[in-house]
């Protein structure tokens, strides 16, 4: 099935659109991947069919239909950036009339449901095979808790045509950003040539097979069954078979067999991770680095502390927290198939520990009012803190820790006791807790005060000295050892070094694959023996940042296998890139290493798409007058950043890099207003003080410059 067709341009005018496709109807592309389905799942698991037919999973993507439109299509209104924007139905298809990408009211047909709980978005017809999300959601809430209204998805702003979040914008597309978790086995199909996409799937929803994979093989096995384990599947969830948990003298239960595979977890990381994707579609029963690499703990993602802080989705938090490490999976706490909680409430919490301990003032502290209904927390209001993304979605944390107002006191973070005591300061919530306890507070997760000081301070002799200790700790929680290794890139000294070639030999393949961008801050050539090997790493996401890292070396004093191995790995890099082409940080990817192994023309081509893509992606302007620069072109790239400069004028990477070109070009007074804006841009980059004190001190030997200066503490 191919969604997806062009849209009409004329004001007001209805855009055209192809047919969709019935998702009942055969599909080439299902039947060769070995997908059948999920209504071929319901004969032999009629339950588990009738779960999943009630779950957001279910109806993750729709047809527009009356049957799955939830919001209000008959002639609402609703004013956003100066213009009204109206919701209509007509011959049983629904409408909505918004600004286009020219800034004029167009009238487009909604073919698409996207969710149903809190709040549903409508996809419309785009050129090039693309769809595009609608910036307009219906909160599908209860009116009585602000509910059954339209509102923008940026209601705060104003965004308008030509805006890098405008609907109509690349960062809006369904192919890219949306279809691969709302669908099952989506390739996107991306021609870079033509500019158009082939986006397919094997059903329109997060089927059955979305997270077994495909079911032919299964099929095939339950008519003519053999003693193969696997049942002709390429992923089975059997960490809770057998596993059995026993209450502890600590009112905690302990799983009484070794912690789980990681396979259930890992599978809904697929989609409950921010992460990127490295190949398509999603390689089921694989590593989870064969298909995607998660985010690590950076900003702005999350706080120093580890909480989420932007859209993270779930994984990341998880891998931080006390019950990954002790085998708890996603669906001992929610039932699979119909996506709910295994029970209301404290309930959930109260099976592994006991309500008796837990569940009581002793324990949270807050005590009924007299007379009154319990008015304690809930376990999640103190362990999970809550964040709200796309206006209405309330979202919990699953690092599952201890509150730590402290930290808020030093580190200036949130905490969940002043989310809900909105009007006391972190102090009064730290002493409040150290008076409970009797003494500091503490917590399985430790690395908040040494990422933040990574953060303030990268490079930092002291603070590296501290980030090595973390990612040597096998107690820490892998996630937060990748971190702390790919902070290590800022201080490339002999002990980082040492520690991250030491990580190349991990066995978790995301602590290899931080210790490989640890080492691309180091010599290439003090690195090319130890990276080598991962070349042929048997973990794709490993693979291709080794070739990332590679790319360029000369690794004739190796083998003449780790050549062949560099091929191979950066053809597989290069795919990885190329199956994002749509998108500017891919191109600028591409541009990056081609220009590293030696092919500038390409380089310049994949630089210049990423400017059509994004106009305003401020790395690839500073990297194409780099390369402008390597080819004898600094005129070029003088031109181009003065042209990034009209459009991005305050962007302070683009005047420093104009200022070096004219200083290259031997215009000293023309660089010296570039620098000293980029300067005062920027008062937080030595690089752009250091260089604008010198270039001032060459031009007015005898003027101070003591704004210039690097801040404290910075070399």
């Amino acid at each position: 099935m191919k969604p997806g067709a062009a849209r009409g341009d004329a004001a007001e005018a209805p855009a055209a659109a192809a047919a969709p496709v019935s998702p009942s109807e055969p599909s080439p592309a299902r039947a060769a991947a070995g997908f059948v389905g999920s209504d071929r799942c319901a004969p032999c698991h009629a339950e588990e069919h009738a779960a999943w037919k009630g779950s957001q999973h279910a109806r993750a993507m729709q047809h527009a239909s009356a049957a799955t439109v939830l919001g209000d299509f008959e002639g609402a209104r609703l004013q956003y950036a100066g213009k009204v924007h109206r919701f209509d139905r007509q011959d049983g298809k629904y409408w909505v009339t918004t600004d286009g990408p020219d800034g004029r009211l167009h009238r487009y047909e909604v073919l698409y449901t996207f969710g149903v709980e809190p709040l549903q978005q409508y996809l419309v017809a785009g050129p090039g095979g693309r769809l595009q999300a609608l910036p307009f959601a219906w909160d599908a809430r209860p009116r009585a808790r602000g509910g059954q209204r339209w509102y923008h998805l940026h209601e705060g702003d104003s965004v308008r045509a030509g805006d890098v979040l405008h609907w109509t914008g690349a960062s809006q597309s369904w192919n890219h950003m949306c279809a691969e978790c709302h669908s099952t086995h989506v390739t996107k199909g991306y021609d870079a040539a033509a500019d158009r996409f082939t986006t397919t799937w094997s059903e329109i929803s997060v089927g059955c097979e979305g997270c077994h994979g495909g079911g032919a093989r299964h099929i095939d096995w339950t008519r003519a069954p053999t003693p193969d384990p696997s049942k002709g599947l390429d992923v089975r969830f059997d960490e809770r078979r057998s596993a059995t948990w026993t209450r502890l003298s600590s009112g905690t239960a302990q799983r009484a067999r070794s912690p789980s595979s990681g396979t259930e977890s890992a599978t809904c990381a697929f989609c409950h991770s921010r992460r990127e994707t490295l190949s398509q579609p999603l390689q089921h029963g694989a590593p989870l680095l064969d298909s995607v690499a998660p985010e690590l703990l950076t900003a702005p993602l999350y706080t120093p502390d580890g909480v989420m802080s932007d859209e993270v989705f779930t994984y990341g938090s998880f891998q931080q927290s006390k019950m990954a490490h002790a085998g708890v999976t996603c669906s001992d706490c929610h039932e699979p198939h119909a996506g709910r909680l295994r029970a209301e409430g404290n309930g959930v919490c109260a099976s592994c520990h006991e309500p008796a301990r837990f569940d009581v003032p002793a324990h949270h502290h807050h005590a009924a009012p007299a007379g009154a209904a319990p008015a304690a927390p809930r376990c999640v209001d103190c362990h999970m803190p809550a964040r709200t993304y796309m206006g209405v979605d309330v979202r919990h944390d699953h690092g599952f820790r201890v509150p730590r107002p402290d930290l808020s006191v030093r580190l200036g973070i949130p905490n969940t006791c002043t989310d809900c005591h909105a009007q006391k300061p972190a102090r009064w919530a730290a002493d409040a807790v150290q008076a409970w306890l009797g003494r500091p507070a503490r917590g399985y997760q430790t690395t908040a005060e040494v990422f933040a000081r990574a953060r303030a301070a990268p490079g930092d002799p002291a603070v590296a000295a501290e980030l090595q200790q973390i990612a040597t700790d096998s107690a820490v929680p892998a996630i937060a050892r990748a971190t702390a290794l790919a902070s290590l890139r800022a201080a490339p000294t002999a002990a980082t070094l040492a520690v991250a070639r030491a990580a190349l030999a991990d066995p978790d393949p995301l602590l290899r694959r931080a210790a490989l961008g640890a080492l691309e801050s180091h010599d290439p050539r003090r690195i090319a023996a130890a990276a080598a090997p991962l070349l042929a790493d048997p973990v794709r996401g490993v693979r291709v940042e080794a070739a990332r890292v590679l790319a360029g070396v000369d690794l004739g004093a190796l083998p003449e296998r780790a050549a062949q191995d560099l091929d191979g790995a950066l053809r597989e890099y290069i795919a990885t890139q190329t199956l994002h082409a749509d998108r500017a940080e891919a191109q600028n990817n591409l541009g990056l290493v081609f220009t590293r192994t030696g092919k500038p023309r390409d380089a310049e081509q994949a630089y210049l798409a990423a400017l059509r893509i994004e106009p305003g992606y401020v790395p690839t302007y500073v990297n194409l007058a780099d390369l402008y620069r390597e080819l004898d072109r600094d005129a070029d790239g003088v031109a181009l950043l003065r042209r990034g400069i009209t459009r991005l004028p305050e962007q302070a990477e683009l005047l420093h890099a104009l200022g070096l070109a004219l200083v290259r070009q031997g215009h000293r007074d023309q660089a010296l207003d570039p620098l000293k804006r980029a300067a005062e841009l920027a008062p937080d980059q030595p690089r752009f003080q250091i260089v604008y004190q010198a270039a001032l001190t060459a031009l007015r030997p005898s003027t101070p410059a003591p704004h210039a200066q690097p801040p404290p503490g910075r070399p």
